[in-house]
């Protein structure tokens, strides 16, 4: 599909490598279809890290993400750690880090800035904490200074969080108004209200995770008539999957993305240029 479009390969911004026993635990998570999961959600991409690593690279893959997440304190500069070190083992992995709550993030975020990171994961729905949490003053402070990009957890699908939804985003916004947000998963369910917030704050971008495929169609249609928004934000989304833990083919993400017949160089901005701009990739 990527060489059809003249593409050196493919970015996906959204993928998860995890110390195993995290992973275990998600994937253990997903198995039992629990109360943030609401649905049988079987893993495609089961296998082994190494196996994991290949298979993206068999897809074209000329860069990704180690996404990590805490659900409680304590945990996020370990994390942070682990994706340090799985990073300067994969090169074509983006340095990845996280965050909590707590009165230790101000300084591992410090760290993790003048380590390199390129990128960090925030899970809203997972980690339950509200993003106007005092605690994390100064991490978005530094963020925003910094200009590190953030993926984002911030809508209430597949299953509402007690913080999820596009009021907390707007109102970090308003007081953050610089803030270089992704959000996942396109916002979804609340498509429509993140791409108005995308309107009045240039450096809110979207990753594609899931959205447009048969599975999330289902329960959380993308608005027919809000596709022509999507033109008019295409350089500020990127393509992602959440591989490996998606119930359907990679080859299917690919082809949800196409499917919205949204032109040619609009594709390519989603599968690579977009993400090759923002993160540096592919270039001297």
């Amino acid at each position: 599909m990527w060489k059809s479009l003249h593409l050196p390969g493919l970015i996906d911004i959204h993928t998860h490598f995890m110390p195993k026993p995290v992973m275990d635990k998600v994937w253990a998570y997903f198995d039992s279809a629990g109360p943030l999961i609401g649905r049988e959600w079987p893993i495609t991409y089961r296998a082994d890290e190494d196996i994991r690593v290949a298979g993206l690279q068999g897809f074209g893959l000329r860069g990704y993400s180690s996404l990590v997440y805490p659900h409680k304190p304590d945990m996020a500069e370990w994390l942070n750690g682990w994706a340090s070190d799985f990073a300067a083992h994969h090169p074509d992995c983006l340095h990845t880090a996280t965050f909590y709550p707590e009165e230790s993030a101000p300084s591992y975020i410090s760290h993790a800035i003048q380590r390199g990171t390129q990128v960090f994961k925030c899970h809203i729905q997972v980690g339950d904490f509200s993003p106007m949490d005092s605690l994390l003053d100064g991490v978005w402070s530094q963020i925003a200074d910094s200009q590190v990009p953030v993926i984002i957890h911030c809508g209430s699908g597949p299953a509402p969080g007690t913080h999820t939804g596009p009021e907390p985003i707007a109102a970090l916004l308003r007081r953050f108004p610089s803030l270089p947000l992704i959000i996942a998963h396109m916002g979804t369910p609340e498509y429509v209200e993140f791409l108005d917030l995308a309107e009045r704050y240039p450096n809110v971008r979207f990753d594609t995770t899931m959205s447009f495929t048969d599975f999330a169609e289902e329960s959380a249609p993308f608005p027919v008539d809000a596709l022509p928004r999507l033109l008019d934000v295409g350089d500020r989304i990127m393509f992602g999957s959440d591989y490996p833990n998606i119930p359907y083919p990679y080859t299917h993400a690919l082809e949800a993305v196409v499917r919205l017949d949204l032109g040619d160089d609009w594709v390519r901005g989603v599968f690579y240029e977009n993400a090759a701009q923002l993160f540096g990739i592919g270039t001297p």
